[in-house]
């Protein structure tokens, strides 16, 4: 199989590359890439871990993960035999000097054998706790100091406050240089979340109308149908806002109120969000009750099936005060957005999944159409739905067919399945691509980490201090607390009910518990 010869030599290292999200996420996406010919045709994955396992134990529990979260289908053994045979396993303590002194020998094996300096990538595909030790190990055995070829990839969650972050962050810098590392949120990864710059930029029907003085209010939603899983342990310990807001929420605020960019530059785009972030209306400590709003679900029912409470599933404290469900009020003060109100929810156990961007025009100035043409009216409303409908969908006025002056509301669909017959690329998929061009327009800066965690702080400090009284106080199935209308402006103002999913039979948003037998 002939595979890309623009890209340089890769050696990609994936530390705690035996767990969880390297069978699930990296490696699937690393095979469909090299399936599409998108990797470089000299490439070579070391696979790093602490236990104790042989190169063919490791590939066939890789394939395993393959076959099962492959965005291509079924692994075929030839293919497989052509990608396995660049995966190596190398058994090492994360903080043992000659684990690295031996990484760095089999990195300039490589270097040798192919008769090019490779690049090196580091995926710390580990605990957040080693992501410091780790980087520090890399730049005390001198393997991040080519500022060109090296780079160090993290997931989230970047710090668990502030100060964590910024700790974290200062421990990068002393390895790497800033162009060198790379923060992962795999939602900037997504078609449709990257199909907001070009929606917005691309289209000049839109650009004017975007801004105060035609919007009256935008709504993101990232709700959950499932709760918290196998995740208990770690999600006890930090909870909805850490893990959906500080991160997925606040990119997607950043990518429909920043300005326009002068180029696609990774740092000209970054720079416009950090802006949206800096230009957010402060929360002030006596202030958050009228900001933010949280929940955690109770046990019930979902989809006709009885569900446990976020108290009773595994690895979670039985009196756990963390909430499962945040919606956010949030203001950007700046010239195009001033006193616009950005409505933030996510949670889980909500009715169904849906990650989508509303915005909510302003009604027309002066109606002239008489009452009784207009009794269905409803406000102009652009959906921008990311997972799991993706597309667009405009919703407007038009006359209903008839004698008679009848306006009905009516819309305008652009799905991505039914215009483009390619299926969209996973997100992982899109990232590591990135990764490996050494292009950061879809990753994370550090200023912009800390200004979503400033940001955020206050909420953070008044729930610690002020336990909430009523959790659980919501329902599965439902779309969180009825405290979170209180969040909402003006009268006129309303959480959107996220699309349907085409995919699935329709079920109430509120389902009765079936009979007891």
């Amino acid at each position: 199989m002939k595979i890309n010869e623009q890209l340089e030599p890769t050696v990609f290292v994936i530390f705690g590359g035996t767990g969880d999200l390297a069978w699930r996420k990296l490696m699937p996406a690393l095979f469909d890439l090299f399936l599409d010919r998108r990797l470089p045709q000299l490439f070579s994955v070391i696979v790093l871990g602490r236990g104790k396992l042989a190169d063919d134990e490791l590939r066939h529990h890789l394939r395993e993960g393959v076959s099962q979260f492959s965005r291509l289908g079924k692994v075929e053994i030839g293919q497989w035999k052509q990608f396995a045979d660049q995966l190596q396993y190398l058994q090492g303590d994360y903080d043992k000097p000659e684990t690295y002194s031996t990484l760095e020998n089999q990195c300039t094996r490589r270097d040798k054998e192919w008769g090019s300096k490779a690049q090196r990538i580091f995926y710390l595909a580990t605990p957040p706790s080693m992501f410091g030790e780790i980087s520090k190990c890399l730049g005390e055995a001198k393997l991040a100091r080519d500022r060109k070829r090296t780079r160090i990839v993290i997931e989230k969650p970047i710090g668990y406050n502030l100060s964590s972050a910024i700790a974290l962050n200062n421990s990068l810098a002393d390895a790497f240089d800033e162009s060198q590392i790379f923060r992962i949120d795999h939602y900037l990864g997504k078609e449709t979340v990257q199909n907001i710059l070009a929606f917005r930029f691309a289209n000049p029907l839109f650009e004017p109308i975007w801004n105060r003085h035609y919007i009256d209010y935008v709504a993101i939603t990232v709700a959950e149908e499932v709760g918290v899983g196998t995740r208990g342990g770690y999600y006890d310990g930090a909870g909805a806002l850490r893990d959906m807001v500080q991160n997925h929420l606040m990119q997607l605020l950043c990518l429909v109120a920043m300005e326009p960019m002068v180029s696609f530059d990774a740092n000209e785009i970054r720079n416009k969000k950090v802006d949206v972030l800096h230009a957010v209306r402060p929360i002030h400590h006596d202030a958050v009750h009228q900001s933010a709003v949280r929940g955690q679900y109770g046990k019930g029912w979902l989809s006709g099936n009885e569900v446990c409470g976020y108290r009773e599933e595994d690895g979670v404290a039985l009196e756990s005060q963390t909430e499962t469900f945040v919606a956010l009020k949030l203001f950007v003060d700046n010239w195009r957005w001033q006193d616009v109100p950005f409505y933030l929810r996510t949670g889980k156990r909500l009715t169904r999944q849906a990650s989508e961007v509303v915005i909510q025009f302003r009604s027309v100035p002066h109606q002239s159409f008489p009452p009784e043409a207009s009794i269905d009216w409803q406000a102009s409303r652009l959906v921008i739905s990311i997972h799991p409908n993706e597309g667009i969908v405009l919703r407007i006025q038009a006359k209903h067919p008839g004698p008679q002056m009848h306006l009905r509301t009516v819309e305008m669909k652009f799905n991505y399945q039914e215009t483009f017959s390619a299926p969209s690329p996973d997100a992982y998929e899109t990232l590591l691509w990135d990764v490996m061009k050494n292009d950061a327009t879809l990753f994370m800066r550090a200023d912009q980490i800390e200004a979503a965690w400033r940001l955020l702080m206050p909420v953070l400090e008044v729930w610690a201090v002020a336990p909430p009284s009523d959790f659980p106080n919501y329902a599965p199935g439902t779309w969180g607390p009825e405290a979170a209308q209180g969040l909402l402006l003006h009268p006129g103002h309303s959480w959107p009910l996220p699309a349907e999913d085409p995919k699935r039979p329709w079920c109430p948003p509120c389902q009765n518990p079936p009979p007891a037998k």
